[in-house]
């Protein structure tokens, strides 16, 4: 992204023509030109107002793994304003409270040390686990020396400080970085049956160029792999979860109609030949194209489970 001339602050409005008003369309038109080995051209606004055009070259992207945040892997992330280290709340029985911290005091230093953003506040609390800090407090004009120790907890395995307090919540600044999106029912519809041809057409897309050996068969998932997303999904919300069900049903569903014997496009596959021959098969002819089909699903599955136990092996 950065050798693309994306700069940050910029708003992307479209990719390849495309209109986008949320990350998430971001990812998901990123994502489909990545799995093409296309470049993709953003169209971004600075904060001037002035419109330019970057271009992404995805090309060579056949031994990727398409997994995870594509965008933030290639350089693109949210932009994230940076808070002042102003204090918006304090937890009952935390440390901070006990010390004497307030809502609304400011940050100015802590043990000597000038604090410009929450970030940096944050993490100096974070590395400083049951350790006394000297914070240098603005309130009401006058600036205070408060002692205080970050009670020591344990996240992820990892022993971190923590104060009990939270960032001022700026409501104003934090409107200008949402979008509202708005569908009536008919347009629901339309923009949902639009979706899943979408997904439909690219998860053909990925297994003829996987067929192809254009990209990686590491894209291949298993049931550990996709029980893992379904639990991360569900713990990013409601919406998140169904929307990762959704692509998986669908994905499914692709599958099912591939021309493979044993699979309904296999039946379907049947038909049409005894509709151009004008007769049935014969049985030994079914029964070796049962056994083909049964081959071709049980070296799928191998792809999916050694994917699942490498990605577990690898962390």
């Amino acid at each position: 992204a950065a050798n693309a001339g994306v700069e940050a602050e910029e708003t992307v409005t479209a990719v390849s023509g495309r209109r986008i008003a949320t990350w998430q369309e971001l990812r998901w038109e990123l994502l489909q030109r990545a799995a093409d080995g296309e470049t993709a051209v953003l169209e971004v606004v600075n904060p001037k107002g002035e419109l330019a055009f970057r271009s992404l070259d995805l090309g060579g992207l056949g031994e990727k793994t398409f997994e995870g945040d594509l965008a933030k892997e290639i350089g693109l992330t949210v932009f994230r304003p940076k808070l002042k280290p102003l204090v918006g709340s304090v937890a009952e029985g935390s440390p901070a409270a006990a010390a004497g911290i307030r809502n609304g005091d400011r940050v100015m230093a802590v043990d000597g040390h000038p604090i410009t953003t929450w970030a940096e506040l944050a993490q100096a609390i974070r590395q400083s686990p049951g350790r006394a800090m000297r914070f240098a407090i603005e309130r009401d004009g006058a600036i205070h020396s408060i002692d205080v120790t970050p009670r020591l907890v344990e996240d992820a395995g990892r022993k971190i400080g923590r104060l009990g307090i939270g960032a001022y919540d700026d409501r104003e600044t934090h409107a200008k970085l949402f979008v509202l999106v708005r569908l009536g029912p008919v347009e629901a519809v339309r923009r949902a049956v639009g979706q899943t041809w979408d997904t439909s057409l690219f998860t053909l897309r990925m297994i003829g160029r996987m067929v192809a050996g254009e990209l990686s068969w590491k894209n291949v998932s298993g049931p550990v792999t996709i029980a893992d997303y379904a639990g991360q999904s569900a713990r990013m919300g409601t919406a998140h979860y169904l929307k990762f069900l959704a692509l998986i049903s669908i994905s499914l569903g692709v599958l099912n109609l591939l021309p493979i014997p044993i699979l309904d496009g296999g039946h379907l596959l049947y038909h049409l030949i005894e509709f151009v021959k004008g007769g049935p098969l014969s049985e030994r002819t079914m029964e070796i194209g049962q056994q083909i089909g049964l081959a071709l699903l049980a070296v799928l599955m191998a792809f999916a489970f050694y994917n699942d136990i490498n990605r577990l092996v690898s962390g």
